[in-house]
This record gives structure tokens, C-alpha cells and sequence, in this order.
């Protein structure tokens, strides 16, 4: 638990959730929600948002295959604040094709970065991969090649190729060099 924290107000909430799901044709489906709302009235241009009503109200569905390609993006945006925001959602199909694997956010700041997207979808697109990752991990590392390590190790103090648990876990990766110098 958190320290006592000094008096304070609430101002803002941001509710982001990600589910996993394994279709019944073999295709997963990541889906990501991000909610933001204030505790207080919120003007933005003309309007003005009572508390706890939706500013952002985003949903993103992700359909991958088992290389975690992606094969279809949906998105709604229930609540925004500017009556523009929704044109983003044009841009998100330019993501089908492109891996969670590797390069994910390099496609996502390609495809939809600066004004060609939407600031709060991409965040919630950053995190999708790591969602899909979570959502069954043993399913999308059945397929690696066996001489190379699954993308996760080297990502993180506790998959640390050096560390303990990939001694434990991945014997045959632990103190693993890649050849090419990248890890």
C-alpha cells in the first residue's frame, strides 16, 4: 500500500482496461477501453463536461493471428471533446498487416503518429501488444524458432538474460548473446 498521501483534491480519472480473448476460428482478439473523466466541471470550447461524465470514452479491438499479425482493427470513440476527434478512427486500418512482434510502435508512429491519428488511441495501441502477450503467453511462443530466444527475454529486470529466472525458466537462453549484437 501507498504511503498516507498530504491533503489533496481529486481532479482527474483515466480507466484503461485490456481483455485477451482466443477466437473460436484460431484468431485472438485484444481489446483496449480508456475512460477519462474529472471530478469537477470541465470546459472545453463551448461545452462543458459535468463530473464524472465521459471526456474520452475510446474502445479498440485488435483481431491477430498467431504471429500476432494483425489481421483487423476496430475502434469507437463514444466520447470526445471535440466534435474532430472521431476522423482519427479513418487511419487506425493502415495497422492491419503490421506484427506486435517487433517494430509495433515504429508502425504505430508511422501509420497514425502526429495529426494522421489520435493521441489516445496510439497510447492504448502501445500497450496492445503486451496485452496479446498476456492474454496466453505459451500459445504465441509454441512457434519460435528454437535457436532464438522468445521476444519477451531481455525486455525487463526479471527476464534480464543474466537473471535468475531465465536460469530457471529459458536454461538454454540464460546468458544468451545474440549473434548479430541485438538482443
Amino acid at each position: 500500500m501507498l504511503s498516507t498521501p498530504q491533503a489533496r483534491r481529486h481532479l482527474h480519472q483515466r480507466a484503461v482496461t485490456f481483455n485477451g480473448y482466443a477466437r473460436d476460428d484460431g484468431l485472438w482478439d485484444i481489446e483496449a477501453h480508456l475512460r477519462d473523466t474529472k471530478s469537477h466541471d470541465f470546459p472545453v470550447g463551448e461545452r462543458i463536461f459535468n463530473p464524472g461524465e465521459a471526456i474520452h470514452d475510446m474502445e479498440i479491438r485488435l483481431t491477430v493471428n498467431q504471429d500476432l499479425i494483425v489481421q483487423d482493427i476496430e475502434t469507437l470513440m463514444r466520447s470526445t471533446p471535440h466534435p474532430e476527434c472521431p476522423e482519427a478512427t479513418a487511419a487506425m486500418k493502415k495497422m492491419i498487416g503490421c506484427s506486435l512482434k517487433s517494430g509495433w510502435r515504429k508502425s504505430i508512429e508511422e501509420n497514425l503518429g502526429g495529426v494522421a491519428g489520435c493521441t489516445h488511441l496510439r497510447e492504448l495501441l502501445f500497450n496492445m501488444a503486451t496485452a496479446a502477450f498476456q492474454s496466453d503467453p505459451k500459445e504465441f511462443f509454441t512457434n519460435q524458432e528454437t535457436e532464438k530466444p522468445p521476444t519477451h527475454l531481455g525486455k525487463c529486470k526479471a527476464w534480464d538474460f543474466n537473471g535468475p529466472v531465465v536460469m530457471r525458466i529459458f536454461p538454454k537462453f540464460y546468458q544468451w548473446k545474440n549473434p548479430e549484437g541485438k538482443t
